[in-house]
């Protein structure tokens, strides 16, 4: 790589602790100091990415950050690896964007353990349509599966349905068979959801705090991206041996439940977590993206924004006004 300056998304603290995102020129001597060089292509912007880029929360763990929680692109020079220049790979979680520089910037170093190659039957900017949020699904998807859950087995609920993990996990589940509830807080989300394959939508306040430790059994399984009382309400509404696979905080990090559901019903609780699951799994999960999901979806739930339209959209999430996935792209 030559010494050309480049752009980034770069976050700062100002003297009261407060956030301030601007885009600046980087030169090579910026970089993080890890093995692995990659020109980026696309990122995409997530939740935790809207959290940092707007300074809610505490998410940014390194001052200064560039954000962007996953990247895929070109390795320009892979070190002691063994990704060889020229080599598609695909970046998610790992921690980038909250402890190590993330995917806004048009060029990054990287740890050849974060990296997984770029799987055959998928584009680059498909592949930021799944990101992070649809690496997410799958493993839910996959959980579900490990708990013996089966497309006859019953109805399956998404909470969230209407975000970034939700909306994949709804067409994942649809073109595998299930049949899909799906719970959303935004009317204007119905068609949308019905148009990933959801039968039936519920609003989420009709699908507030549970009243009892068990509620009438409704659900074979379920995949929770919001946590809190509603983790608690699809415990306790979940069928025998059904099994919910829980990936969201942002409705909180508590758990109102209580033993009943786990033992009265064998009600299992899978924790996923994109961040720490094992390589294998990692790439496994991939390879069903590329096999499972219906590809034409990828371009009714994503849109595609400039990076110095990143601060703007990262607002627009955190007040509840993006559907689908939002790629970001650093080639201009």
């Amino acid at each position: 790589m030559t010494e050309t300056a480049f752009k980034a998304l770069v976050l700062r603290q100002d003297d009261e602790g407060k956030t301030q995102a601007a885009i600046e020129q980087l030169g090579q001597q910026d970089l993080p100091d890890e093995p692995v060089l990659v020109k980026v292509d696309y990122s995409s912007l997530n939740y935790k990415d809207g959290m940092a880029v707007t300074g809610t929360g505490k998410i940014v763990l390194k001052w200064p950050m560039v954000p962007g929680i996953d990247l895929v692109g070109t390795v320009v020079d892979g070190g002691d690896s063994d990704y060889q220049a020229g080599d598609k790979v695909v970046l998610t979680g790992w921690s980038v964007g909250e402890k190590y520089w993330g995917g806004y910037a048009q060029y990054q170093r990287v740890r050849p353990e974060w990296l997984v190659p770029l799987p055959a039957g998928i584009t680059a900017i498909q592949s930021m349509a799944i990101g992070t949020a649809g690496l997410t699904a799958m493993l839910c998807v996959m959980a579900l599966e490990d708990g013996g859950i089966t497309p006859d087995s019953g109805t399956v609920v998404v909470s969230g349905a209407a975000g970034g993990v939700g909306s994949v996990a709804v067409a994942l589940l649809a073109k595998l068979g299930y049949r899909v509830a799906a719970i959303t807080g935004r009317e204007s989300t119905h068609d949308y959801l019905k148009s990933l394959g959801a039968s039936e939508i519920l609003s989420r306040d009709e699908m507030g705090a549970r009243s009892r430790p068990l509620e009438k059994s409704r659900w074979a399984g379920a995949i929770d991206t919001v946590g809190g009382d509603m983790l608690g309400r699809l415990l306790a509404e979940s069928d025998y041996s059904g099994t919910v696979a829980a990936c969201g905080l942002a409705g909180d990090f508590k758990l109102p439940t209580t033993v009943m559901p786990f033992i009265l019903r064998n009600v299992r609780l899978q924790g996923v977590d994109s961040v720490m699951c094992p390589a294998a799994r990692r790439i496994e999960a991939w390879k069903r993206l590329a096999s499972d999901l219906p590809q034409s979806m990828l371009d009714s739930i994503n849109q595609v924004v400039a990076l110095e339209q990143v601060p703007e959209q990262a607002a627009a999430i955190m007040a509840g006004q993006v559907q689908g996935r939002v790629v970001v792209d650093l080639q201009a």
